[in-house]
């Protein structure tokens, strides 16, 4: 299973892990304190429910629902802790400011949450060891690609070699400026002498540089070499380096990483981002369905052809994905020409000129947010053939597919869209990525909003 499917359904397991466990310890604590199987009270059913949907609101602030791959489970026991205080704090609030604390025994509330918590613990555990069952058995594996001198090179090989559960399997070991010898011939995908700089085809999941930080250049010539990948890439430097870094460090079978470059939104993150995109392309749906109804009757009218246009765009992690647009050019115009900035010239029906215009072309791409290929906000999806293009080219570009593409975006409030010049368009990608915030999403949609829809075509 690829790595992002993987944390998905991970994410989704470990959510039906917490439901499961604050349902049945309502139970069990009913069961043990009223000697009743069945829960006959609604008032209790009703206390259950309101406690499921507090865990599925309140858990993921705290980044359970990442990926524990390599990490330490006592912290993630440590935020599930905390996670159950608050909630437990809530329902304390509720109690006092509904007058309900006559209604509930004390105890069962007690009880109740405090089962929550052992079971959700327990729960997680036993799938952790069958995760690690199937690992040992060469599933659910992320291949890791080694990058560097020859002992760091062996000091992470042997690493992950002892810790096979964790599931990290090295592919292959690339060598930096050194003659081999005997000394790591009997290790996977061995290179000698590579060259830093060298182009690199990477298809693993994760990329791990092995060089001191005296080796800057060097570990910069590798990092221009991977421009065009969307692997994770991770620096493993000494321990005295660690002091000097202000990146985020992960700790993988004992091993301490600095993250070069991962994908920089958390879980909690994404769910944010994941609900205001859903919030948001609903609401603007409904209040443009006229428009929705009267432009795909314009198209259809305007010129022979279906109402929507499908082009093959390329979103989060590189995967391809349909866009939807309402058809503006006659059929298979957009056939005849895959120039870069060809789209000015193409030849486009009088109502579809109107349209493109007016942006209202745009509007189908909210079901492309709804269906999950999209969001609302982020960079500006590029065709599959642009995108095998510019990633050869233009230093950095596959980075902008570490999120979901956009409809709109910080490069496009501020005048970078369409045909312009690329490279000002990755880097303003690039500082989105970086600096994201629910708030920056809010800014740039007012922004899009008050200069007009201004996204490119």
């Amino acid at each position: 299973m690829p790595a992002d499917s993987y944390n998905h359904y991970a994410a989704l397991v470990s959510r039906a892990i917490d439901v499961v466990a604050i349902a049945l310890a309502g139970w069990l604590a009913y069961c043990y304190l009223f000697g009743e199987w069945y829960i006959e009270s609604e008032r209790y059913t009703w206390a259950i429910t309101a406690g499921v949907l507090m865990v599925l609101a309140i858990l993921p602030g705290f980044g359970i629902y990442r990926s524990w791959r390599g990490q330490l489970r006592a912290t993630l026991v440590f935020r599930l802790a905390l996670g159950y205080s608050i909630i437990a704090l809530f329902v304390t609030a509720i109690l006092f400011f509904f007058n309900l604390s006559l209604t509930f025994s004390r105890q069962w509330i007690g009880f109740w949450l405090v089962t929550a918590f052992g079971l959700s613990v327990l729960f997680r555990f036993v799938a952790f060891s069958i995760l690690s069952g199937l690992r040992l058995q060469g599933r659910n594996r992320r291949r890791v690609v080694l990058i560097g001198d020859i002992s760091s090179c062996k000091t992470a090989f042997k690493s992950l070699q002892s810790n096979r559960a964790l599931g990290f399997e090295v592919s292959r070991i690339l060598v930096t400026n050194t003659r081999l010898g005997k000394s790591l011939h009997r290790y996977p995908g061995v290179i000698d002498n590579y060259e830093a700089g060298q182009p690199l085809s990477i298809v693993e999941d994760e990329v791990w540089i092995c060089l001191p930080l005296s080796s800057g250049q060097e570990a910069q010539r590798i990092l221009r070499a991977m421009g065009h990948v969307t692997a994770n890439v991770r620096l493993l430097p000494t321990m005295q380096d660690l002091l000097l870094i202000n990146h985020n460090i992960s700790n993988i079978a004992g091993l301490h990483l600095v993250d070069v470059s991962c994908s920089p939104m958390s879980e909690v993150s994404r769910f944010l981002k994941r609900s205001e995109d859903v919030v948001l392309s609903l609401l603007i749906l409904l209040l443009t369905l006229p428009v929705l109804i009267g432009v795909a009757i314009g198209v259809k009218l305007s010129s022979p052809g279906p109402i929507l246009y499908r082009q093959k765009r390329v979103s989060w992690n590189g995967k391809p994905f349909d866009i939807i647009k309402f058809r503006s050019m006659p059929i298979d115009v957009e056939r005849e020409d895959v120039r870069w900035g060809a789209s000015k010239t193409k030849i486009k029906t009088r109502f579809g000129a109107f349209i493109r215009r007016s942006n209202l072309d745009e509007l189908p791409q909210f079901f492309n947010v709804l269906k999950g290929d999209m969001s609302v906000v982020g960079p500006r999806p590029e065709r599959t053939v642009f995108v095998e293009r510019f990633k050869g080219e233009i230093p950095g570009y596959m980075q902008k597919h570490m999120v979901k593409a956009g409809i709109t975006g910080w490069a496009q409030i501020h005048g970078w869209r369409g045909d312009t010049s690329l490279q000002k368009r990755i880097e303003m990608d690039l500082w989105y990525i970086e600096n994201w915030s629910i708030f920056l999403d809010v800014k740039i949609i007012s922004m899009t909003l008050w200069k007009g829809f201004n996204g490119s075509k």
